[in-house]
């Protein structure tokens, strides 16, 4: 069975996506999705460049929330439609990201680590004047920070995003190879219940896999983990479910037999 759900999107209302809700909802539906959860950028305290617009990755939710609410009512009966985030973590904004979570009813929240140590991994000065492992073990230890600050949410994203902008990307790279810190996050994940995604965004920047990597996705399950969603995150409509098939196969080859949707904050498990 195909994954025909796709939990990890961005429209106009995030700040790097300039597609119209409604572009994005009538791609999915003349691809036969059944559903689709918008998770728009929310960084607080971003560290933006002089070159960078300040604030585009703090979301106007309200606004937000009148676009959601519009688009469900206008596709109703469809596709399925959720409410959802992705908020930027850092240790220090975990009081801010709390209110900022009982604040709205949202269906589903992404955990994800955009900055590490209050720089962005996105830009070459984050690898150098030191080697590219100690710059990806700096990022896994701030997860871990994370985890220990914040749990408002449901799954982790994109736990190895740090692999999409290294000097090597995922050439040297592999869960074996970093087991001793990715092993405490999986942990903390799998037995507080918490969940991890498939990003098949890895497919756009020439990585070997998605992220997170096979080893890391095979490591959560035998620790007990069993919420895995599926997100393409695309930010246009021709990227929606990009690579599903891919995630798929790993999956099953993983040992999963269901992939996970969430609605207000509850898990549904789908069979693959």
């Amino acid at each position: 069975m195909k994954i025909l759900a796709d939990c990890h999107l961005h429209t106009s209302f995030s700040g790097d996506s300039e597609s119209p809700m409604e572009s994005m909802i009538e791609k999915a539906i003349s691809m036969g999705m059944e559903t689709l959860c918008f998770t728009e950028h929310m960084d607080m305290d971003f560290p933006y460049l002089p070159s960078e617009e300040q604030g585009c990755f703090e979301l106007d939710t309200d606004a937000y929330r009148s676009g959601f609410d519009r688009c469900r009512e206008k596709y109703e009966g469809k596709i399925g439609l959720n409410f959802g985030v992705e908020l930027g973590i850092q240790p220090h904004i975990a009081g801010k990201l709390k209110e900022y979570t009982k604040k709205y009813d949202f269906d589903f929240i992404i955990a994800s680590s955009h900055i590490c140590n209050k720089r962005d991994p996105y830009y070459p000065g984050f690898y150098e004047g030191r080697k590219e492992e100690e710059a990806y073990r700096e990022y896994f230890q701030s997860i871990l920070d994370n985890l220990t600050a914040f749990d408002d949410f449901d799954v982790y994203g994109h736990l190895d995003y740090v692999v999409r902008y290294g000097p090597e990307k995922d050439k040297n790279y592999s869960y074996g190879r970093y087991a001793d810190i990715l092993d405490p996050i999986l942990r903390r994940l799998a037995e507080s219940g918490k969940g991890i995604e498939i990003n098949t965004g890895a497919v756009r920047y020439g990585l070997r896999e998605l992220n997170p990597c096979t080893g890391i996705i095979k490591r959560y399950h035998e620790l007990g983990g069993e919420i895995i969603t599926i997100g393409s995150d695309a930010h246009a409509p021709q990227r929606i479910a990009e690579g599903f098939d891919r995630a798929a196969d790993i999956l099953r080859a993983c040992g999963y037999q269901y992939y996970t949707v969430f609605s207000n904050r509850s898990p549904r498990q789908i069979k693959l």
